[in-house]
Protein backbone atom coordinates (compact mmCIF):
# COMPACT_ATOMS: atom_id res chain seq x y z
CA UNK A 1 0.00 0.00 0.00
CA UNK A 2 3.18 2.27 0.83
CA UNK A 3 4.04 1.90 -2.70
CA UNK A 4 0.96 3.12 -4.34
CA UNK A 5 0.30 6.00 -2.20
CA UNK A 6 2.58 8.56 -3.95
CA UNK A 7 1.18 7.51 -7.39
CA UNK A 8 -2.27 8.01 -6.03
CA UNK A 9 -1.03 11.83 -4.37
CA UNK A 10 0.31 12.24 -7.93
CA UNK A 11 -2.89 11.45 -10.26
CA UNK A 12 -5.31 13.67 -7.76
CA UNK A 13 -3.25 16.45 -7.61
CA UNK A 14 -2.95 16.54 -11.53
CA UNK A 15 -6.45 15.62 -12.06
CA UNK A 16 -7.27 19.18 -10.90
CA UNK A 17 -5.22 20.32 -14.04
CA UNK A 18 -7.18 18.23 -16.54
CA UNK A 19 -10.63 19.94 -15.21
CA UNK A 20 -9.65 23.36 -15.93
CA UNK A 21 -12.35 25.22 -18.85
CA UNK A 22 -10.93 27.30 -21.21
CA UNK A 23 -12.08 31.55 -20.50
CA UNK A 24 -15.02 32.35 -22.48
CA UNK A 25 -14.75 34.71 -25.74
CA UNK A 26 -15.27 38.31 -25.12
CA UNK A 27 -17.67 40.03 -27.25
CA UNK A 28 -15.60 42.14 -30.21
CA UNK A 29 -15.78 45.32 -30.06
CA UNK A 30 -17.93 46.35 -33.26
CA UNK A 31 -18.32 49.60 -35.62
CA UNK A 32 -18.44 50.66 -38.78
CA UNK A 33 -15.73 52.71 -40.44
CA UNK A 34 -15.30 54.74 -43.60
CA UNK A 35 -13.64 53.18 -46.73
CA UNK A 36 -13.39 49.91 -48.51
CA UNK A 37 -12.21 46.64 -46.67
CA UNK A 38 -9.45 47.20 -48.49
CA UNK A 39 -8.20 51.19 -47.14
CA UNK A 40 -9.54 49.58 -43.53
CA UNK A 41 -7.00 46.27 -43.27
CA UNK A 42 -4.35 48.81 -44.68
CA UNK A 43 -5.16 51.58 -42.24
CA UNK A 44 -5.52 49.00 -39.74
CA UNK A 45 -2.32 47.33 -40.14
CA UNK A 46 0.01 51.12 -40.16
CA UNK A 47 -2.25 51.79 -36.96
CA UNK A 48 -1.29 48.15 -35.60
CA UNK A 49 2.50 48.48 -36.16
CA UNK A 50 2.89 52.24 -35.35
CA UNK A 51 1.90 50.71 -31.48
CA UNK A 52 4.41 47.98 -31.69
CA UNK A 53 2.59 45.06 -32.58
CA UNK A 54 3.87 42.32 -35.32
CA UNK A 55 1.28 41.50 -38.27
CA UNK A 56 1.43 37.32 -37.89
CA UNK A 57 -1.41 36.84 -40.52
CA UNK A 58 -3.14 39.16 -42.83
CA UNK A 59 -5.74 37.91 -45.31
CA UNK A 60 -7.65 40.56 -47.59
CA UNK A 61 -9.55 38.37 -49.08
CA UNK A 62 -10.67 37.18 -45.75
CA UNK A 63 -10.70 40.35 -44.20
CA UNK A 64 -8.31 39.44 -41.60
CA UNK A 65 -5.50 40.43 -39.46
CA UNK A 66 -4.01 38.71 -36.38
CA UNK A 67 -1.36 40.77 -34.72
CA UNK A 68 0.47 40.26 -31.36
CA UNK A 69 2.94 42.78 -29.15
CA UNK A 70 6.20 40.62 -28.27
CA UNK A 71 6.71 42.21 -24.98
CA UNK A 72 4.88 41.09 -21.60
CA UNK A 73 2.36 40.92 -20.85
CA UNK A 74 1.66 39.46 -24.71
CA UNK A 75 -0.92 40.82 -26.25
CA UNK A 76 -2.92 39.71 -29.17
CA UNK A 77 -5.64 41.39 -31.32
CA UNK A 78 -7.75 39.35 -34.01
CA UNK A 79 -9.05 42.24 -36.85
CA UNK A 80 -12.28 41.08 -39.19
CA UNK A 81 -13.55 43.58 -41.50
CA UNK A 82 -16.25 43.13 -44.05
CA UNK A 83 -18.01 45.35 -46.21
CA UNK A 84 -20.89 47.10 -44.98
CA UNK A 85 -23.79 49.44 -46.82
CA UNK A 86 -21.92 52.55 -45.87
CA UNK A 87 -18.17 51.87 -45.68
CA UNK A 88 -17.13 48.70 -43.68
CA UNK A 89 -18.00 46.53 -40.51
CA UNK A 90 -14.97 45.47 -37.92
CA UNK A 91 -15.07 43.31 -34.98
CA UNK A 92 -12.08 43.10 -32.94
CA UNK A 93 -11.19 40.84 -30.22
CA UNK A 94 -7.96 40.99 -28.05
CA UNK A 95 -6.49 38.90 -25.35
CA UNK A 96 -3.69 39.57 -23.12
CA UNK A 97 -1.67 36.77 -21.29
CA UNK A 98 -4.28 33.83 -22.90
CA UNK A 99 -7.44 35.38 -21.57
CA UNK A 100 -9.95 37.67 -23.43
CA UNK A 101 -10.49 41.65 -22.98
CA UNK A 102 -13.15 42.81 -22.62
CA UNK A 103 -14.66 45.12 -25.77
CA UNK A 104 -15.02 48.62 -24.22
CA UNK A 105 -11.24 48.15 -23.95
CA UNK A 106 -10.68 48.29 -27.79
CA UNK A 107 -13.28 51.31 -28.11
CA UNK A 108 -10.72 53.54 -28.37
CA UNK A 109 -9.06 51.73 -30.67
CA UNK A 110 -11.97 51.50 -33.36
CA UNK A 111 -12.44 55.65 -32.80
CA UNK A 112 -9.04 56.11 -33.88
CA UNK A 113 -9.07 54.23 -36.77
CA UNK A 114 -12.43 55.77 -38.02
CA UNK A 115 -10.88 58.80 -37.32
CA UNK A 116 -7.86 58.34 -39.50
CA UNK A 117 -9.95 56.75 -42.50
CA UNK A 118 -12.25 60.49 -42.10
CA UNK A 119 -15.55 60.98 -40.83
CA UNK A 120 -17.92 59.69 -43.90
CA UNK A 121 -20.15 57.95 -41.77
Amino acid sequence: MRRWLPGIVLMLLLGGCASMTPPEPAEPATGNVPGSVTEVLDESMALLMERGYVIRHADADLGRIEAVLGRWPGYRIRLEVRSAERGSRVEMTAQRGGYPLPSDLLEPWLMTLRSRLGSGL
